[in-house]
């Protein structure tokens, strides 16, 4: 089925000291090496309509983030820097270093974004290009919520102490993703998404441990994440290499005070360059075409 989705990828298991990853690469082993970065609530699925034309002249490898679509979902700890962003892009940097990959250019989507930017701040020798897809800083997004408590609600809720949002997602899974994908989309339904890829998502979410693993993502966000972010911007940090914001007009970028790419340029990347897509949230997935119109050129500069 998944590869249905990925014709002429491969189907890469990467053990690592974490639990084994997951990923389909594509493209010329020789080429420049790009690595993708899903967000919440999908898998490296949701880059099946991009990644083919990516891998015409890059080596592409798509993966599933711990906790997330085929990827071992690893207990969190007490202070959650298991599933912190800083943890994670570590953790991405040796997968790539496996596959023989030390310099390699970054797309995230979502959560991958907030992994790839903050690996980008934390070790930026390893980035060539970063692109960032709808997405602002986390400790903005914070702000953003402490101003307006009903923004993005989920944010709150998923960062609660567990049990609590485990035992409540887990009573209807189905319901609780696939409404906040309703609610994201542009056209506000799941007729956007390729049912193959759908599929693969609720066999993810359906696995106590990896919703779990979800709620974790978001517990770090709430400390750890939020944290270093502060910690940077207090320093001063920049992210030093090249960097693409895109952002949706029917999610991130509607009725906010500040533009995506503001939100950047005013904190970690005053040099960005950035495009507004006509999307909903899930733009990879939703307008294609004209992500891969913005990213292509960004990513052969």
């Amino acid at each position: 089925m998944d590869q249905d989705l990925f014709p002429g990828f491969e189907s890469l298991w990467i053990d690592g000291p974490w639990g084994r990853a997951f990923a389909r690469a594509g493209g010329s082993p020789d080429a420049p090496p790009l690595l993708l970065l899903h967000g919440f609530p999908e898998s490296h699925a949701m880059w099946h309509r991009l990644a083919p034309a990516l891998a015409r002249d890059r080596r592409v490898i798509c993966l599933d983030l711990k906790g997330y679509g085929w990827s071992s979902a690893p207990e969190g700890d007490a202070a959650h820097d298991t599933y912190s962003k800083r943890t994670l892009g570590r953790e991405a940097v040796a997968l790539m270093e496996q596959l023989g990959h030390v310099h390699f250019a970054i797309a995230g989507h979502d959560r991958g974004a907030r992994v790839a930017y903050r690996l980008a701040l934390d070790e930026p020798g390893r980035v060539s290009r970063l692109a960032l897809l709808d997405v602002v800083p986390t400790l903005v997004q914070w702000e953003r919520i402490e101003a307006h408590p009903g923004l993005n609600a989920h944010w709150r809720f998923l960062a609660e102490p567990a049990p609590g949002p485990e035992t409540e997602i887990g009573r209807d899974a189905d319901a609780y993703f696939e409404g906040l994908m309703r609610l994201w989309s542009g056209r506000g339904d799941l007729s956007a998404f390729d049912p193959r890829a759908l599929r693969l998502y609720r066999q993810a979410w359906g696995v106590p441990e990896r919703v779990h693993a979800m709620c974790e993502d978001y517990r770090a966000g709430a400390g750890p994440d939020r944290a270093a972010d502060a910690a940077d911007l207090s320093a001063g940090r920049i992210l030093a290499m090249p960097v693409l914001v895109l952002a949706s007009d029917a999610y991130l970028d509607r009725d906010k005070p500040e533009t995506a790419l503001a939100a950047w340029r005013r904190t970690f990347a005053p040099k960005a360059e950035g495009a507004q897509i006509a999307s909903g949230h899930f733009m990879a997935e939703e307008n294609p075409e004209a992500v891969l119109a913005a990213l292509a050129p960004f990513l052969a500069g």
